[in-house]
């Protein structure tokens, strides 16, 4: 596959059709579209129902390696795999942040021939969304100095308390702490603060967690900013800004409805990122997808450890959605990868690599069991695969009680991910799943956390540090012991250190901070050295694109 075509070229040779014939594709009506042009639309709130009847597939994967899973690949193909098998089925996912965009690890919009369209503008700004929740985000950020500043209206916020920090959507490791109020002092206050990225901003994590503009508000209302000099907590409701922050969101709370390169219905809202948020799209666009079709195939970001733990704990639990198969993506150089081998090594028949490397997917599948599921196996095929491994992995996966199969969507499309979307509907049809969560509200914090740490990261004990257990403290002082826990570590593997690659055993993790997002009505536990403003690459995808005076975009992947 030498010469197959890069993923921009297919998407900008792909013939799409009118945004208003996907819509009637699945009964919405072209007064019920809000146009970005020919090919984009938003969607109204009114089209999610209260009890939708749709069948919901949580796609996730293998502990993520820098070569590529493709699982949003795989959720597209497996989206039109289910059309091509006579099933009514929307994609509903994620929008990609222009970080990873002009970083290091490309866009989000699929590959090959399993993308969503218009690729170019899905990937560089799409409907605004992302600027919107940078926004509203940065207005909080100026009212709280702002109100710094103004001794008549002070609410006497203790500066070095402040937690809450502005965002920008792009990788900028120079803005992770920075000195704000430089200078004479019209310019503000002198302090710290700092920038994170933008799907790391806990508005987008309320964005995708609000059940409508009302529960957005409320959400908004109950950020915490820090504390008085008296020691008393301080909101965003506090600072009178939650009605001015609602409506620079009134458009980025309604789903953006697009196209595969197939032609059939996806949704794209929301972009929190999986190591340091819930990293799923927004339960408004998943409802709304299941309001409006029969199966909706939605992804969770990075490894299962991560981004399907926080779908079921998180979004689940606050939603009342629950899914109704897991599909869970594997590669056999990802395998290799968690045997120890390099990519040079990727190309030789090793079928012993596979047999080291299953640790890895065994682990996740054996946590997908315990959330009372039995996944689907689905191998994204790769050029340089050898049917001999592939034969291994299947083998090691029946002895799980599990089905793999491979897909060969990226190169086929829909047609390629048939034998999987036939498997999913035997699965859901079987009506054997029964998802419960490992732990409940009303438990501890610190219960929650040894809960995910041994039982899915397989963890021997949980350390806290000094600080995070005087944060622990506030925490459970201002009521929120009954929040979720989100964990912020390394996707590269199930411990807190990205080196042990595998299935890691006789590891601690060790909670070095929390962060408190009671909008979103979870607390961050922080393991390791997670950022949540990433760095740029030596050499960035920045330096490969490019725009011709025709308007055509090159370098976007």
């Amino acid at each position: 596959m030498d010469n197959f075509p890069s993923d921009i070229a297919i998407a900008q040779n792909a013939k799409m059709l009118h945004i208003k014939e996907i819509a009637e594709k699945i009964n919405i009506h072209e007064e019920s579209l809000e146009y970005y042009g020919k090919f984009k639309a938003k969607l109204p709130l009114e089209l999610q129902s209260s009890n939708p009847k749709g069948k919901l597939i949580l796609v996730t994967a293998m502990s993520p390696t820098k070569y590529g899973e493709g699982k949003t690949t795989m959720a597209i193909g497996l989206t039109d795999g289910l059309n091509c098998i006579g099933k009514k089925a929307i994609a509903v996912l994620r929008e990609p942040s222009l970080g990873p965009v002009f970083g290091l690890k490309g866009g989000a919009a699929g590959g090959g021939y399993a993308q969503v369209l218009p690729m170019e503008d899905i990937n560089l700004h799409f409907t605004g969304d992302f600027s919107a929740i940078e926004k509203a985000n940065n207005l909080l950020s100026a009212v709280i100095d702002n109100n710094l500043q103004n001794a008549k209206y002070s609410l006497n916020l203790d500066p070095k308390s402040i937690s809450w920090k502005r965002v920008m959507d792009m990788n900028d490791r120079s803005l992770r702490q920075i000195i704000i109020g430089v200078g004479a002092k019209a310019n503000g206050i002198m302090r710290e603060d700092g920038f994170n990225i933008t799907p790391a901003s806990e508005v987008m994590a309320i964005l995708c967690l609000a059940k409508d503009l009302e529960d957005l508000k409320y959400r908004l209302g109950n950020i915490f900013i820090g504390k008085t000099f008296d020691g008393n907590a301080i909101f965003a409701r506090d600072l009178n800004v939650v009605g001015a922050m609602a409506a620079l969101l009134k458009d980025a709370i309604k789903p953006n409805l697009v196209q595969t390169i197939d032609g059939n219905p996806a949704i794209l809202h929301g972009g929190p990122f999986a190591s340091i948020a819930q990293g799923t799209n927004s339960s408004i666009a998943t409802k709304m997808g299941l309001s409006l079709s029969d199966y909706v195939v939605t992804e969770a970001g990075f490894g299962a450890d991560l981004g399907a733990e926080k779908f079921l704990h998180i979004k689940c639990e606050q939603s009342g959605l629950k899914p109704d198969a897991v599909v869970l993506v594997v590669t056999i150089r990802a395998i290799k990868h968690h045997a120890g081998l390099t990519a040079d090594d990727f190309k030789s028949e090793n079928v012993t690599a596979i047999e080291k490397g299953f640790c890895n997917v065994e682990k996740h599948i054996e946590n997908m069991q315990q959330f009372g599921f039995n996944p689907v196996v689905c191998i994204n095929a790769f050029p340089d695969d050898l049917q001999v491994e592939y034969d291994k992995l299947i083998a090691l996966c029946k002895a799980k009680g599990v089905t793999a199969i491979v897909s060969s969507a990226f190169a086929h499309g829909g047609k390629g991910s048939i034998e999987v979307a036939q498997k999913v509907v035997q699965e859901i049809e079987k009506g054997t799943t029964n998802y419960k969560p490992l732990y409940q509200p009303t438990d501890s914090i610190e219960h929650k956390i040894n809960i995910v740490a041994k039982t899915i990261y397989g963890a021997n004990s949980v350390e806290f540090s000094p600080k995070s257990k005087a944060q622990l403290k506030v925490i459970n002082d201002l009521g929120f012991s009954h929040f979720s826990i989100c964990m912020a570590k390394t996707p590269a593997s199930f411990s807190d250190n990205e080196k042990l690659i595998g299935r890691p055993t006789n590891f601690d993790i060790i909670v070095r901070e929390f962060e408190i997002s009671s909008g979103a009505r979870f607390v961050v536990p922080l393991l390791g050295d997670v950022m949540r403003m990433p760095g740029l690459p030596a050499v960035p995808n920045a330096e490969r694109i490019d725009i011709d005076n025709d308007g055509v975009i090159s370098g976007l992947s």
